[in-house]
């Protein structure tokens, strides 16, 4: 930093991803080709993230450039729902780490992980390749530095590996350089000699054949990769990027100085730090017909490869990329793999894709953190009821829509299915025939009354009030029709509205009949002023007016809140219940308690004339109907707030139907059996014996 502030020397990594370098604060003359290790640990993120591993460990050296890398990642995994079971430190030292290395690989071997991140520069990722550390089994291995690929020291024939290294081009006629190039210009450095057999496959090139055997100068050309050295392509771009800023900055002096005659000046005089404002402003395109320009913290726009070495049947080694970072390309698109990748195949083979502390939990379930342990450490819980979860390793469920319902594996919801009281299900079908059959069988009793209209019983039970009350239940009987089949407005008006005010006249009808009934017994007395008011008059005035109520009060009803048709969504499970709702709860209990009131005023009545002599027997049978009409009403009350759905509105039938079928059976039938079995008893002088 000291000699960067204050030489000024322009300095153009083409390694480098030192964090620290990218402050243009402490650093203003400091470029790089190579990307920085911001986007090394993005890129691992991003790797991680796409696999599904969210249960990593990572080694890492002591070193001040890994520790703060090694922060940055640990970060990025958790933001991205990762976790990290352990981070193992090693120091420098190689005497140190052979220490550590049993610490370290019980580490791992206890360890329920499956990826390891190895974050550490060359040398000691070297070191660590010869240590028990790499030969943990079952393990998949991330490595950030780039010398297993470039050395021969690596003997151990690994596929579960991934390398990032900094994106690699194929330059032009740089294999011919590589060809053709003398290592004789370096005769002291034995280096030269094992790069190039490790760049060739252990093959020899012709231009070092001097110190290779013979037999190894054959066909070497078809097995050197190189596309494996990565720092080619940098060190490209930094020499092309340094000579096009000198190139512009001499043209520039050139153009805006005029030189003294015999003054000279050279290239040397323009150095170091006038150099920095072209580097600056550098925009260029490279033989490759890539931009080349240095963004505010001094670096190219160039990402990494994630490579893998693989050995062909042959024995030769080689290398694929099997996906690529662009952490400068646009959202979403940053991230690329190559899915026919061999690499990726035998890796997948060979270690479990999944690295995680749990399970991955499927659709339909939800992720539960366990109590006191990491994120990454939970169980899965099936979706509550009306929930699903229709992606893997979901937080929360989601809540279906009022109208839709998960599917029984609880990944999607689906409509629900809309239910009601129709005439096609069983149910319906066997409503429907005993409403008719009551029907009929009131129909055949008036049509009894109809045809014996003129016989002393049927006169002695006031046979106007009889056909009322006929009629009435057969009206009674067809309304309950309304109630099966799909609710619509009209329906659900006509349901309790038709129904209230035909059940009234039938109970208007039975209460004329026990007033009548009384007063007909206290009018037979000598002197009674009763005897005027027995007339079909003032039994019809009764059944008028107590109709003409109820009318009133159904008026009420459809003028405030009349009932309307409403989808149930909550009633049922899994169902959306079309039904009516009554609109006015208050105006509903009005009409029912006005025929409680009714019935009521009948039952007592009734009751009190029981005791009459037996030709005015028929408040006997008025009695019982009324305790067959109560006790109905009275079951039918907690039945009906127990029921659900459609089991409700045949509560409902039913109850019309036992009501209306109690006041038939109980009034009328007696006198259809003295009418059709016992004639005989149907006659003056019978009744007046009684």
């Amino acid at each position: 930093m000291v000699m960067n502030s204050i030489f000024y020397f322009q300095q153009i990594s083409y390694i480098s991803g030192n964090l620290v370098m990218s402050d243009r604060v402490k650093f203003p003359f400091f470029y790089r080709t190579a990307p920085s290790e911001l986007h090394l640990c993005a890129g691992i993120v991003k790797l991680l993230k796409h696999f599904g591993w969210t249960w990593v460990g990572v080694i890492a050296c002591t070193d001040e450039i890994s520790v703060r890398a090694v922060q940055i990642l640990k970060e990025g995994i958790e933001q991205s729902g990762g976790c990290i079971e352990f981070i193992q430190t090693f120091s420098q030292s190689s005497s140190l780490l052979i220490q550590e290395t049993p610490k370290i690989y019980n580490t791992i071997i206890t360890s329920s992980i499956k990826v390891i991140i190895l974050y550490c520069n060359r040398d000691q990722t070297e070191f660590v390749s010869y240590t028990p550390i790499w030969e943990a089994p079952g393990k998949v291995w991330i490595v950030t530095a780039e010398s297993l690929f470039t050395s021969t020291s690596y003997y151990v024939e690994r596929k579960n590996i991934l390398v990032f290294t900094a994106g690699k081009k194929n330059i032009p006629s740089f294999h011919k350089f590589v060809r053709e190039v003398n290592p004789a210009l370096f005769p002291s450095d034995s280096l030269t000699e094992e790069w190039w057999k490790d760049l060739c496959n252990n093959r020899c090139p012709e231009s070092i054949q001097r110190s290779c055997s013979s037999d190894e100068t054959s066909n070497y050309i078809s097995h050197c990769d190189i596309a494996i050295l990565g720092s080619s392509y940098n060190i490209y771009n930094a020499v092309y990027g340094l000579a096009h800023a000198l190139h512009n900055m001499i043209t520039s002096r050139s153009e805006n100085t005029t030189l003294q005659s015999g003054e000279s000046e050279s290239v040397l005089d323009l150095l170091p730090w006038k150099l920095h404002h072209y580097l600056k402003s550098l925009h260029f395109k490279n033989v490759l017909g890539e931009e080349i320009v240095f963004d505010e913290n001094g670096e190219l726009a160039v990402g990494y490869d994630i490579i893998s070495k693989f050995y062909l049947p042959d024995g030769t080694r080689s290398h694929e990329i099997v996906e690529s970072y662009n952490p400068y390309a646009s959202s979403g698109k940053g991230f690329t793999i190559n899915e026919k990748a061999i690499v990726l195949e035998d890796l997948f083979s060979q270690a479990p894709p999944h690295s995680g502390c749990s399970p991955s939990c499927n659709p339909g379930f939800w992720k539960l953190t366990r109590k006191g342990m990491s994120i990454c450490c939970y169980d899965c819980i099936p979706c509550s009821e009306g929930e699903v979860s229709n992606q893997t390793d979901m937080d929360t469920c989601i809540t279906c829509p009022e109208d839709q319902w998960p599917n029984q594996k609880r990944d999607a919801c689906i409509p629900k299915v809309i239910t009601f009281l129709s005439y096609e299900e069983p149910l319906g079908i066997t409503l429907t025939f005993i409403i008719i059959f009551f029907f009929l069988i009131t129909a055949v009793i008036l049509g009894i009354f109809i045809y014996y209209q003129d016989t002393p019983i049927v006169k002695a039970n006031n046979r106007d009030l009889s056909y009322i009350l006929l009629i009435s239940l057969m009206l009674c009987f067809l309304c309950s029709l309304i109630f099966i089949g799909r609710p619509e407005k009209v329906t659900c008006i006509l349901r309790h509205i038709v129904f209230g005010i035909t059940f009234s006249i039938s109970l208007s009808s039975v209460l004329a009949k026990t007033i009548t009934v009384v007063m007909a017994f206290h009018a037979i007395k000598p002197g009674n002023k009763l005897r005027k008011w027995i007339r079909s008059r003032f039994s019809n005035s009764i059944v008028l007016s107590g109709s003409i109520l109820q009318a009133l009060l159904c008026l009420i009803w459809l003028c405030t809140a009349p009932p309307f048709p409403y989808l149930n969504m909550k009633s049922e499970t899994g169902t959306i219940l079309i039904e009516c709702n009554e609109g006015s709860r208050v105006a509903f209990y009005c009409v029912l308690g006005y025929l409680g009131f009714l019935a009521g005023i009948s039952f007592v009545i009734a009751f009190l004339a029981r005791n009459l002599p037996d030709s005015f027997n028929e408040a006997k049978y008025i009695t019982f109907s009324m305790l067959v009409l109560c006790s109905v009403w009275i079951a039918f009350i907690p039945t009906y707030l127990s029921t659900k759905g459609k089991y409700m509105v045949a509560v409902e039938i039913f109850a019309i139907l036992a009501s209306s079928a109690g006041l038939l059976g109980c009034i009328f039938l007696p006198k259809c059996y003295i009418i059709l079995l016992r004639p005989e008893r149907n006659s003056r002088k019978y009744l007046s014996k009684n």
